[in-house]
C-alpha cells in the first residue's frame, strides 16, 4: 500500500515470513515495524533496546503511564499493551494523514487504553500535567533527521516536569563519527538525571558506521546489570555504556538550547534506506 503523508510517500511493506507484520517506510526510509499477531515481536534492534528498558523499569506486567513523542506505527505501544495490560499511553504523532493511515490498516485491538493525538511533540510536552507520565519515549523523526527544537536541554527540561520522581526518559537518536550531535545529547541528559546510558552497537560507537543509539536517564537507579544481559544476547548483541565510561565519551561536549539548536545530523545516502 502507498499513500502520500505530510512527511513524503508511505508504503506499507508485508513481511513474507510472518502473516500479519508490516514494515513502514517513508520516502524509503524504514519507521517502523509491526507484527498484528504478535506485538511483542520487535524487528528493529533500537526497539528492541527500548523494549529492554520498559521491561525492567518496573515489576513484570506492572500497568505504566506512558507518553510516546512520535507515533509511527505504534511498534511500542503495542508491546506496553500487551506486556503491561493496564497501561495508560498517550502517542503524540505530528503527521496527520499518517495517524490516519495506522488507524485504518493497522488498528489497535480493542481496549488497549491507548489515546492518539495529533500535535508537534514539544507542544504537547509542554502542555501535559507535571507528574503524569512513568516513562516518555521520545522517538520523532521528521523525514530522516530529528527536528531541531526536540534536541535541546529546554526540551528535555519539559519532559523531566512531565515525569514522576522514579519515572524514565527513553530517547531514539542516529548519529555516526565523531558524535557532536550524540555528545550534545548526552550532555543535556546529565544536566536533567543524575543516572544516564547509552545503548548501541559496537560498531556505531567505534565510528565504524552511522547508526541508532538509545539514550536512557532517571532519578533512580537504572538495572544496568540487566540491561548489559539482555543487549548481549540479542542477534545484534550492543553495549550499555554508563558511569565513567560514559563521561569520557560525553567529554567537554554541552547541551544545545533553543537559541542554536538544528536538526540532527543528515544520515549518509542509503544508511536506512529501503527500495
Amino acid at each position: 500500500m502507498v499513500r502520500t503523508v505530510d512527511q513524503g510517500t508511505a508504503r506499507l511493506l508485508p513481511d513474507v515470513d510472518r502473516a500479519r507484520a508490516w514494515l513502514l517506510t517513508i520516502d524509503g526510509t524504514p519507521h517502523s515495524y509491526v507484527d498484528l499477531d504478535t506485538p511483542t515481536h520487535l524487528e528493529f534492534e533500537y526497539a528492541r533496546r527500548m523494549a529492554h528498558l520498559l521491561d525492567t523499569t518496573a515489576p513484570p506486567g506492572a500497568p505504566l503511564d506512558l507518553l510516546h513523542l512520535g507515533g509511527g506505527a505504534l511498534t511500542l505501544p503495542r508491546y506496553a499493551a500487551a506486556t503491561r495490560p493496564g497501561s495508560r499511553q498517550r502517542v503524540v504523532e505530528k503527521d496527520r494523514a499518517l495517524a490516519g493511515l495506522v488507524a485504518e490498516v493497522l488498528p489497535l485491538p480493542p481496549g488497549q487504553n491507548v489515546t492518539m493525538v495529533t500535535e508537534d511533540a514539544r507542544r504537547a510536552l509542554e502542555a501535559a500535567p507535571a507528574d503524569s507520565a512513568d516513562v516518555v519515549i521520545s522517538d520523532v523523526y521528521g523525514g530522516r533527521r530529528i527536528p531541531a527544537h526536540l534536541t535541546t536541554l529546554e526540551y528535555l527540561r519539559a519532559a523531566v516536569r512531565v515525569l514522576r520522581p522514579e519515572g524514565l526518559y527513553l530517547a531514539n537518536v542516529a548519529d555516526g563519527a565523531p558524535f557532536a550531535f550524540l555528545r550534545s545529547q548526552l550532555a543535556a541528559l546529565g544536566r536533567c538525571f543524575p543516572e544516564c546510558c547509552l545503548i548501541a552497537e559496537p560498531a556505531v560507537l567505534r565510528g565504524r558506521r552511522f547508526g541508532n543509539a538509545v539514550l536512557a536517564g532517571s532519578r533512580v537507579p537504572l538495572p544496568l546489570a540487566e540491561l548489559v544481559r539482555r543487549t548481549a544476547s540479542d542477534v545484534f548483541p550492543a553495549r550499555v555504556v554508563h558511569g565513567e565510561a560514559l563521561r569520557r565519551f560525553v567529554a567537554a561536549a554541552a547541551p544545545v538550547r533553543d537559541a542554536e539548536a538544528a536538526p540532527s545530523p543528515e544520515p549518509p545516502e542509503g544508511t536506512f534506506s529501503v527500495r
